[in-house]
C-alpha cells in the first residue's frame, strides 16, 4: 500500500515538479520506509518553494536525527521554531537531540520551554526526569518531575520505577520502596523493580525481605549474575554460608572473571571449616586482583582458622 502511495506521489512530482505538498508528502513516506537520506532531499525540495513552513523544517529535524547529524537537526528545529516559537513537539524533539549531544542541562531547559505550552504533558515532565536522573544526577529535580509526570499518568511503570531511582541514590530507601511497590502493581514480575526493592530493603537491614526479593527476581530471570551474587551477600550476612557458596557458584558461572563473588566465597568456605574450597575460590579472587585480595586475606578474620596453613600462606 505504502510503496503505491509513494509511486503516486513520485509521477504526480512528474507533471508537478514544483508542487511544496507532494515533495513534503514524498518525504513523509519516504521517512515512514526509513529511507531518511530520500526524505531529506524531499524536504529540502518542499523548502526551495516555501522556505518559511513549519512543518518541512521540523520533519526535516527528524529525518537529521535519524541520521545521526544531530547539529544539523538542531539547526533545523531552530528554523521550525522561527516560524512556531511555541509549538511543543519541537522543542521535545530539540530537547531529544540535545541529550544526543550531551548537553544535557539545554535539554533539560527545551524541556522547560515545551512545558510551558503544556504544563501537565506527562512526556515532557518524564523525558525531564530521566535527563535529571540519568545524566546530571539531579535527583531532587529527577523526583520533582516523576511526581509531575505522574499527576498526568497515575499509573505509569517507568515513572515509578525512575523515581524510586533517584530516591535509592538519595539513601531514602523506605520512599523508594514505596515507588517499586507502586511499579510492581503496575507490572508484577518486573525484574528491575524486584531486584533494586531487595537492594534498598538490605541497605534497611531488612535481610529475610532481601533475600525474599531476590529470590522472586531470580524467577523472573534465572541466570542473572546480580540477583545471585546479592543473595549469596545477604546469605552471608544471615550465617547460612552453605547456602551464600552455592549462590555464589550460580553468580559465578554467569561471570567467572568476578573477583568479589570468588572472594566472598572463599569466606564463606573458611568460615565453614572447608580449607580445600576457601583456598581455591581465594587464589581466583587473587588471579584477578593480587594487590587488594593477598592483602585483604592478611587481616581478615574469616581465614582465621586459616593461619599457619602452608597453602594459604603462600597465596600471599
Amino acid at each position: 500500500m505504502r510503496r503505491n502511495l509513494s509511486h503516486t506521489i513520485y509521477r504526480s512530482l512528474e507533471c508537478r515538479p514544483d508542487s511544496y505538498q507532494d515533495w513534503l508528502d514524498q518525504g513523509h513516506g519516504l521517512r515512514d520506509e526509513r529511507r531518511y537520506q530520500d526524505a531529506l532531499t524531499s524536504y529540502n525540495r518542499a523548502l526551495e518553494y516555501k522556505p518559511h513552513d513549519y512543518w518541512a523544517w521540523y520533519w526535516r529535524g527528524d529525518v537529521l536525527d535519524a541520521l545521526e547529524r544531530f547539529e544539523e537537526a538542531i539547526e533545523s528545529y531552530d528554523q521550525a521554531l522561527e516560524e512556531y516559537p511555541t509549538d511543543y513537539w519541537a522543542w521535545c524533539q530539540r530537547a531529544k537531540v540535545l541529550r544526543e549531544l550531551e548537553r544535557y542541562e539545554e535539554a533539560i531547559t527545551n524541556y522547560d520551554k515545551a512545558l510551558e505550552t503544556r504544563p501537565d504533558d506527562y512526556w515532557a515532565w518524564y523525558n525531564r526526569g530521566r535527563v535529571a536522573l540519568e545524566d546530571l544526577d539531579w535527583f531532587e529535580e529527577a523526583i520533582a518531575s516523576f511526581q509531575k509526570a505522574l499527576v498526568a499518568r497515575p499509573d505509569d511503570y517507568w515513572s515509578w520505577y525512575r523515581q524510586g531511582d533517584a530516591l535509592r541514590h538519595l539513601g531514602r530507601y523506605l520512599e523508594a520502596i514505596d515507588c517499586y511497590n507502586n511499579a510492581l502493581k503496575v507490572e508484577p514480575q518486573d525484574y528491575w523493580a524486584l531486584y533494586r526493592r531487595a537492594n534498598c530493603l538490605l541497605h534497611l537491614g531488612r535481610l529475610e525481605e532481601a533475600l525474599t526479593n531476590y529470590e522472586a527476581a531470580l524467577a523472573v530471570k534465572p541466570t542473572d549474575y546480580w540477583s545471585w551474587y546479592q543473595r549469596g551477600e545477604v546469605l552471608r550476612l544471615l550465617g547460612r554460608y552453605q547456602e551464600a557458596v552455592r549462590s555464589y557458584d550460580e553468580a559465578i558461572a554467569s561471570n567467572p572473571e568476578d573477583e568479589y563473588a570468588w572472594y566472598n566465597q572463599a569466606c564463606c568456605y573458611a568460615l565453614l571449616g572447608n580449607v580445600t574450597g576457601a583456598i581455591a575460590s581465594l587464589k581466583q579472587a587473587i588471579r584477578l586482583n593480587p594487590i587488594e585480595y593477598q592483602q585483604c586475606a592478611k587481616t581478615d578474620s574469616d581465614f582465621s582458622t586459616l593461619r599457619g596453613n602452608e597453602q594459604f600462606e603462600e597465596l600471599l
